[in-house]
This record gives structure tokens, sequence and C-alpha cells, in this order.
């Protein structure tokens, strides 16, 4: 098994000190930037009221960069139930015959209130609409008209109004046969959406700001899936999002990130903020115990960044795998905005030429020899 590099990108940038075009182009180059140096894939979140992370539509940006990469490209995630499935349907399916099958539908139940209440979902069964909606894509895909199809939340109709000598009435089937593959976010300790994943044949994706200890318990939750739907579980199909700083020296990345004013530092000051108003901050904590009072930014950051020379960075990675029981389908580096440029891509370089293929080694041998 061999274990894919992505980048993950909600993203979330700081307004004081980037404009939003700024913002979108220094997205771009940083994925522009993760092709080039090799990586295997990348996702892009969405979200419609967070001038922090301002990308609407991940399928727009996706296929703006399209033509210049030949990585997988994958939404992290669609927030499913703000959307009807049918315009999803015909969105997904077109960007994955322009990217000849390149496209990873990543998806979830959303976790932005704000969002949910612009588009009416606010206070409803989030997951019980991502399911419905996956669903009535699927049948979409499977089916030509007429479409008659009826679940709680929306309704597809495709039937008096069809001129079939004309061809008008069918919807595109996506270019990925029988579908593109679906990745789920997870963040929650015991997430049920791992065990949804398990029992539906997806794929799961781990976040980045939960502790390792609730990273580990998202593949126990996929194994009771699986036994529920009489799956055999492969840990090809579990990506696991990571903070990483690679430098050229562990004092090298120290100095970076003893500046308060850093992007790591600002991501986690504001990711524990929200969850924190959100009462969610448990993820966070390596202990549960753990008052809220000393959950700081600093500790988001000493306790998971995973940060050093790439001799370090290798061995806490190794380490990290080993604590999850073993090689897992991928790696996914999670994007920060790049307040220094040259510090961010010196990282990711290193992280893809020298701490990847020992960790890949280091993987390939671990699951030879059990």
């Amino acid at each position: 098994m061999t274990m894919d590099l992505g980048l993950f990108m909600q993203p979330i940038h700081n307004p004081k000190k980037l404009s939003v075009t700024e913002m979108f182009d220094q997205d771009r180059e940083a994925a522009l930037y993760v092709d080039k140096v090799g990586f295997d894939e990348i996702f892009v979140g969405e979200h419609y009221t967070a001038e922090l992370e301002p990308i609407t539509n991940p399928l727009q940006f996706l296929a703006s960069i399209m033509a210049e990469t030949k990585m997988k490209l994958g939404t992290g995630v669609i927030n499913m139930p703000i959307h009807h499935p049918a315009h999803l349907a015909g969105d997904i399916a077109l960007l994955d015959h322009m990217s000849k099958g390149r496209f990873i539908m990543g998806v979830g139940p959303g976790g932005t209130a704000t969002d949910a209440e612009l588009f009416g979902s606010y206070g409803k069964n989030n997951l019980e609409m991502l399911q419905e909606s996956v669903e009535i894509i699927h049948e979409i895909w499977s089916s030509d008209a007429p479409y008659r199809i009826k679940g709680k939340y929306w309704e597809v109709k495709v039937d008096e109004s069809r001129l079939p000598q004309f061809g008008f009435g069918p919807m595109m089937k996506p270019y990925q046969k029988p579908f593109p593959p679906i990745v789920i976010s997870l963040l929650s300790p015991n997430s049920k959406s791992g065990a949804l994943a398990g029992e539906k044949g997806w794929q799961i994706m781990s976040a980045n700001f939960a502790q390792a200890k609730w990273v580990k318990t998202h593949w126990d939750q996929f194994l009771i899936g699986c036994e529920r739907a009489g799956r055999r579980p492969n840990r090809k199909d579990w990506r696991i999002a990571r903070s990483i700083l690679v430098a050229d020296s562990d004092q090298a990345a120290a100095d970076y990130l003893a500046d308060k004013d850093n992007s790591y530092h600002y991501y986690f000051d504001i990711e524990m903020q929200i969850m924190k108003s959100y009462k969610i901050a448990g993820v966070l904590k390596a202990d549960e115990n753990m008052p809220d009072y000393q959950l700081t930014a600093d500790y988001c950051v000493d306790t998971m960044v995973i940060s050093g020379s790439p001799k370090t960075v290798l061995d806490k990675l190794v380490d990290f795998v080993d604590f999850m029981g073993g090689p897992f389908g991928g790696l996914t580096l999670c994007f920060k905005e790049w307040d220094k440029p040259e510090v961010h891509k010196r990282s990711i370089r290193l992280l893809a030429e020298q701490v990847m293929p020992e960790l890949r080694k280091y993987c390939n041998q671990k699951a030879a020899a059990e």
C-alpha cells in the first residue's frame, strides 16, 4: 500500500493581512506548487459566510487549476445539506469529465452554522440530509430519464416536460464508473460519520485539528460500519490530515514557531476560539479532563504541529503511524497561510522530496512484515 500525499485547504486566511483577491492568488499558487513538487491530491473547502475561508465554490476553484495540474482534485468538503442534489450531480459529473476522472467527492454535513442558516439547513439532521443527498445523486447517475426520486428533504422530477427526440431530459453521468470515490470528513471522537462511511463503502479523512487519540477512534468507528455491512476494511480508505512544518533544522523550525505572529499560531488560535464558541473544543485536548482555560493556541501548536528537520519530522510521523495501528492511505498536509512564503515552500518541498519517500519505505516494510 502506497501512502498518498495530499494538501487540504480550508483555507484559513487572516483578512487583516490579505485582501480576498490576494487570498485567492495565494491559494492558487500553493495548489500549483504542491502539484509541481509531486503531491498526489488536493482537497479544497467550501464556505459562503466566512471571511477567513473565502472559497465559496471548490468545484470552480478546482476547475481553475485543472489544466495546469496532474494530481487528483477533491472537495474538502462539499456541504451537502445546503445544495440540491441534482445541482451537485450535474456539476460534479462535468468536472469529473473535464478532469478525465481525477475528481474525488469530499462530502460533509456542514460545520459552519452561518452557512446552514443562510441556506435553511440550520437545526436539521444534517448527517441524515448528507446521506439522502448522496443516495439521490447516485440514483441520478445510475438511471435514465424520466426521473421520479422523492426523499425526505429533496425531490428530483424530470418527466412531463421531457423531449426525448431532442435529448432533453437525461442528466450527465460522471466519467468514473460507477461514481467518483466519496470521502467524508471526521472530527468528533467516535464520529458517527465514520461508521456511516464504513457501511456505505466511502473513504474517510480525519481532521488535522483533532488530537491523535481522537483520530484513532475514527478508524474504530469505520471498522464498526464495515462489520455492519459485511465489508472488508481497507486502510487505504483512510486519510489523516496533519499540520506539519519541515525546516532545514530543528532550530529553524522552532525559531519560526516561536514567533507568535506565525500562521500556524493564527490558525490554531482561530480554530480554538471557534470551537470553544460551539462547545466542541474537547477534540483539541489530549486529555479530556483538561479545563478550558488551559486550552491555548500555544498548547495546540505544541501538541498538534509536527515540526523539525526532515529527520525529526520523519521520526515523528513514524511514531504517528505506529500509534494509528499501522500505515493508512493518505497523509494530508493542512495548508497554512503563507505568511513567509519561502518558509512554507521549503517545508512543502522537504516533506515531498525528503520525508515522504522514507515514510513510504517504512510503511511498505511494516505492511510486508504483517
